[in-house]
């Protein structure tokens, strides 16, 4: 897999894709360029292309079972990938993280209770805890240094005070910030403490860079197996958003039966066709693509750290996944001044920071899961409208 590959241009015209159709709702124009929904504008694995073609050939789409092979194939990832031990016992099939979210909050607490996040975050993390009327903790992370830490002082207070659960982002997002075995430890100790557990989503997981490693949340000690549901999905890693393929890892089997007794009614413990295939070839065929990937991302992660240092724009570069947070508070007074200069002036349709919260004010994200060109025409119109 060599450059040119990540390098084609692809029109994505005329396919219902989120990331082009919705740009005159949000942005006021379909002249932008959209880099903001978390979706590659690159070509997944040719492997996981054949393996559908081949299945879609065959005419007949009835149910489809997650059979042995289908879940081994994660077993084996994730072993490969994060050197943590899981068995088929202890997933659950989910059609996509976000939906999983809202009925974990529903499953794993009650009504008013308190669910905390680390903002800025993903939005979907609020809008499940709001959703489900259980009580919104904002715990903001702390900047420092264009760095975020964890404000464990105001974490513990909010666990006195009644925390039941956290949504934890790990990798972080926005930020691509990863989490290291001494953070999550002391996060893992309070919350056993105050007898709070854990959501970690990892849908991220994969993509690290830099030399940065991932732990997952529950792999941590039989402590962390007891309190953490585990939230991941080859989605993100070979860019199938489309296909609505994720699952749940639980080690604990009485936070399990609450989820499963949640779900089990609806079938939403149940996958699809094409979600189906596209795991499994993902997985035991998609190797050389991923890494390949994993390159061009860094590259462009360096490109645009790189092109932006000379400029007002302070970027938090990531540790992980391929997303930038630009820190724009010396672009305006206002986040609506912010929003104005990308999208009117610039014709650059990356992410309004305040999405993720108020630690979010002054900022804005940027996806750098795109070719090369497309990458350097965005940071070029950026540049020459400051």
């Amino acid at each position: 897999m060599n450059h040119d590959y990540f390098n084609q241009k692809i029109d994505r015209s005329d396919t219902s894709t989120v990331k082009y159709d919705l740009r005159k709702v949000l942005f006021g124009t379909d002249d932008i360029l959209p880099l903001w929904v978390a979706d590659m504008d690159l070509p997944t694995a040719p492997e996981i292309v054949e393996a559908l073609t081949e299945r879609i050939q065959h005419p007949i789409y009835g149910y489809t079972l997650q059979d042995n092979s289908f879940w081994q194939s994660a077993i084996d990832w994730i072993d490969k990938r994060h050197q943590w031990k899981v068995h088929r016992k202890d997933f659950v099939f989910v059609p996509g993280i976000v939906p999983a979210l809202g009925l974990l909050v529903e499953s794993l607490t009650k009504p008013k209770e308190k669910v905390g996040i680390f903002s800025p975050v993903y939005p979907p993390f609020k809008d499940n805890i709001i959703g489900n009327d259980r009580t919104l903790v904002d715990i903001p992370l702390i900047n420092k240094n264009n760095h975020y830490f964890i404000n464990f002082d105001q974490f513990e207070k909010e666990l006195i005070n009644g925390l039941k659960l956290i949504l934890f982002c790990h990798p972080q997002n926005p930020s691509g910030r990863v989490w290291n075995k001494e953070e999550l430890e002391k996060i893992l100790s309070l919350c056993d403490q105050y007898d709070c557990n854990i959501i970690s989503d990892e849908i991220h997981a994969d993509l690290m860079f830099f030399g940065n490693k991932h732990i997952p949340f529950a792999s941590l000690s039989k402590i962390a197996e007891k309190r953490v549901v585990t939230c991941m999905a080859p989605s993100k890693t070979f860019n199938l958003a489309g296909l609505n393929c994720a699952y749940l890892l639980f080690k604990n089997n009485d936070l399990k039966e609450k989820y499963i007794q949640r779900v089990k009614h609806m079938h939403l413990d149940f996958g699809g066709l094409m979600a189906t295939e596209s795991m499994k070839s993902a997985y035991t065929k998609g190797e050389s693509w991923y890494q390949a990937l994993l390159v061009h991302l860094e590259e462009n992660i360096n490109y645009v750290t790189q092109a932006l240092s000379d400029t007002p724009i302070k970027v938090m570069k990531p540790q992980a996944t391929y997303l930038i947070w630009l820190d724009c508070n010396a672009l305006g007074n206002s986040q609506e001044e912010i929003k104005n200069l990308f999208y009117k002036k610039m014709k650059v349709g990356v992410q309004d920071g305040t999405m993720f919260g108020d630690a979010g004010k002054g900022f804005m994200r940027l996806n750098t899961a795109c070719s090369r060109s497309l990458l350097e025409e965005a940071i070029q119109r950026i540049k020459s409208n400051l």
